[in-house]
């Protein structure tokens, strides 16, 4: 199991940052290799929805299903995998800090054998894709 933290400082206010993030149809946008996710439940998103992603995940197409596990307004936002190569577990929370809004990022995974990479292997090229994802985030929503 691999464990996985990182922080990103965002100046712009925590409603706009949260509501981009819990949109699963904004992933593309800011997701490395995400090619598409939607929503595939009815409704707005709370604690119980499902979505659904397709992209690419070192170097191999891969299709997940997700369930919202956490979900309190401009506060905390996270859901696990329910299916597809990774069982995962993301969180991510959220504060005003200096100015701006700070986003605390959280991912357990479970990578056991996942392509035939190692543990280590697999835990360094997702902390650098999850800095790249927050960093690309950044840069969006600080130019809107």
């Amino acid at each position: 199991m691999i464990q996985i933290k990182s922080t990103a400082f965002i100046y712009r206010p925590i409603r706009q940052v949260f509501d981009f993030i819990s949109t699963p149809e904004n992933d593309f946008q800011w997701q490395y290799g995400t090619l598409a996710s939607t929503r595939i439940s009815e409704g707005v998103t709370k604690v119980g929805t499902f979505f659904r992603t397709v992209g690419h995940l070192m170097g191999h197409r891969v299709q997940s299903t997700y369930e919202v596990t956490e979900y309190e307004l401009n506060r905390k936002y996270g859901f696990k995998s329910l299916s597809g190569p990774l069982n995962s577990f993301t969180s991510y929370t959220f504060r005003m800090a200096k100015n701006c809004t700070q986003i605390d990022l959280s991912m357990q995974a479970n990578a056991a054998n996942l392509f035939e990479f190692t543990e280590t292997i697999f835990e360094k090229k997702m902390k650098r894709q999850l800095k790249e994802n927050l960093a690309m985030l950044k840069t969006i929503l600080e130019s809107a």
